[in-house]
């Protein structure tokens, strides 16, 4: 059997299945992020780990501060749906030898630049060559408080299920410029209780039915995506790299959510409910060995 046959998802499966582990890890393979620390002290410990690879994540045309940039906000991303601040980060490179200096240092420049915007020290990493192509991957590790650590797994039937900002379209650029949600996750974990969150990296058709699987649960969609202008129903399930966060809340608090949201700039959409029963999911998104490249 190929890869390609498998699946990313069955992939992973099979390969975290009976990984060793101590009384530390709280939280392993399956979530946004890893969760370390003892379980009742009052901060826990998020570990992520993201990649971007030349020709699957940004062409070799794209402006490197802008994927130096992207190669951190990924993984923030993810500290922000589990509720979390980032806080320090390593990064590994892989550069061939006849990469022009300048482009190297511009993508430290996007490195720093979404560093500085998060609070987050660069604290090393590994440089080596490569044949090609490049190859940029961070390590970075985030606090969360124990009460506002949210998990993807806690859902329940009859949640109501949000998005924020809007989806598809990020082979358009967006992203390459998206800003994680740490904010707003932080606001809603400081005032509410959710049930499950996660973040959008492969598309609401994937990634949903990821959450719904954790919780124990099904789903069912509204219809009403809330789209980047130009793109499909279609797109906003599947395009991938939308970096919103997608989190499930009882209906009380949904409505207490709506009411009291502040971010005026940017959207929160009702997009469907969790439910008891869990037929197969028909929806689909990105996956890196079923899916062609996104060559963005």
């Amino acid at each position: 059997m190929k890869l390609s046959q498998l699946g990313e998802e069955a992939l992973v499966a099979r390969l975290t299945h009976g990984l060793p582990r101590n009384e530390g890890l709280l939280v392993g393979p399956g979530d946004d992020c890893a969760v370390a620390g003892r379980r009742n002290a009052p901060f826990w410990t998020l570990l992520k780990t993201d990649c971007v690879i030349e020709g699957i994540h940004f062409t070799p045309e794209t402006g490197f501060a802008r994927v130096g940039w992207k190669a951190l906000a990924r993984n923030v991303s993810d500290i922000a749906a589990m509720g979390g601040l980032p806080e320090h980060a390593l990064v590994t490179v892989a550069f061939p030898g006849d990469l022009a200096v300048a482009k190297a240092e511009a993508l430290y420049a996007g490195l720093a630049r979404c560093a500085g915007e998060f609070g987050i020290s660069l604290a090393g990493g590994e440089t080596a060559r490569s044949p090609g192509p490049v190859f940029v991957s961070v390590a970075l590790t985030g606090r969360v408080e124990r009460g506002r650590c949210v998990l993807r797994s806690g859902g329940k039937p009859g949640d109501v299920l949000f998005v924020t900002g809007t989806l598809g379209g990020s082979i358009a650029g967006k992203h390459l410029d998206f800003m994680p949600r740490v904010q707003e996750a932080r606001w809603l974990t400081e005032h509410f209780r959710l049930h499950a969150m996660m973040d959008l990296s492969d598309g609401l058709g994937a990634d949903l039915p990821r959450l719904a699987r954790a919780s124990g649960c099904g789903f069912e969609l509204n219809g009403a995506l809330p789209l980047t202008p130009g793109c499909s129903h279609e797109a906003g399930l599947s395009d991938g790299e939308d970096f919103e966060l997608l989190f499930a809340a009882s209906p009380r608090q949904a409505a207490r959510i709506e009411q009291s949201w502040p971010f005026a700039t940017l959207p929160l959409t009702r997009v469907g409910l969790l439910t008891a029963n869990t037929p197969p999911s028909t929806l689909h998104g990105f996956d890196h060995f079923a899916s062609p490249p996104r060559d963005a």
